[in-house]
């Protein structure tokens, strides 16, 4: 399967999660790696634009093509998600959940639906988990980010 994620050029072949590790994400605590896809691009830039500021949009931007095999992942109906996960701040508990699936290692990824647009799913993967190997990169692209976006 190919997932999206938008980023900083300069961390677009990074595979390690260091960035969801140093400032926690709605799936984890900080401290714990892991890195956000997307199923699509177009769902990938919506998630970059509702979690960052206009003027931290960095000039240098790339959309990373990634590949996970497709019996590594794990699907979580919304069911059975915290009651609360869509809520702004992001609550304890969704870290907590997040956290608790990343640190069990038992799949490469999990498919998640998005908050912002829950009929559309996100993939958590995980670098700590042993087949972490099976994450390649396939394409990585330049991307002008078109700030019109967030002056809607």
């Amino acid at each position: 399967m190919l997932v999206f994620r938008i980023g900083k050029t300069k961390h677009s072949n990074d595979l390690s999660g260091e960035g969801a590790k140093i400032n926690g994400g709605r799936w984890n605590h900080k401290s714990i790696p892991c890195i956000y896809t997307s199923e699509s691009r177009a769902l990938s830039l919506l998630e970059y634009t509702v979690n960052v500021n206009v003027d931290e949009i960095p000039r240098a931007l790339s959309i990373t093509t990634l590949e996970i095999p497709d019996e590594d992942i794990l699907v979580i109906p919304e069911d059975a998600l915290p009651g609360n996960w869509k809520q702004i701040p992001i609550p304890f508990s969704t870290k907590n959940f997040g956290t608790r699936f990343l640190n069990a290692k038992t799949k490469l990824a999990t498919r998640i639906p998005s908050s912002v647009l829950s009929q559309e799913f996100n993939y958590i993967l995980n670098p700590m988990h042993p087949n972490s190997g099976n994450i390649k990169i396939v394409e990585i692209q330049d991307l002008a980010y078109d700030v019109r976006i967030k002056m809607i």
